[in-house]
């Protein structure tokens, strides 16, 4: 077997099972900003089969969204029986709205894919992949 198949096999563990400084590397990722830049992909394999290369026309870009159910807002002035739901599921995957955020800051590049890096129990992070638009 390859290296990347045991790679990917290591980061397929439940969080528990992962040993104590990837642990710490998620908690470092929620002091940063929402949308930071990475040096490089956190689970090459992955970045690579979704096709990432090293070259200076990719980037890499971590996102951290919310996880959970969009809070729809308190409805104002009066009671409105249509808007009476609290919590609304946006009507995509977490992953989904990692790519528009992506999309949207760096205007110059076009989205690849993107990956699972992490999450705890508030936040999901994603790492999109991105190229130079030709």
């Amino acid at each position: 077997m390859g290296a990347h198949k045991y790679i990917r096999d290591s980061f397929r563990k439940s969080a528990h099972e992962r040993p104590e400084h990837l642990r710490l590397r998620i908690r470092n990722w929620a002091k940063k900003t929402v949308i930071a830049r990475a040096e490089k992909p956190t689970i090459t394999a992955r970045a690579r089969a979704l096709g990432y290369k090293a070259t200076k026309d990719y980037a890499v870009v971590r996102i951290r969204v919310k996880r959970g159910n969009r809070v729809r807002p308190a409805p104002r002035m009066g009671r409105k029986p249509g808007k009476n739901v609290k919590r609304v599921s946006p009507g995509f995957p977490l992953s989904r709205i990692a790519e528009m955020r992506a999309a949207k800051t760096h205007t110059n590049m076009r989205v690849i894919g993107c990956y699972l890096a992490g999450k705890d129990g508030v936040n999901a992070y994603y790492e999109v992949i991105l190229k130079v638009k030709d």
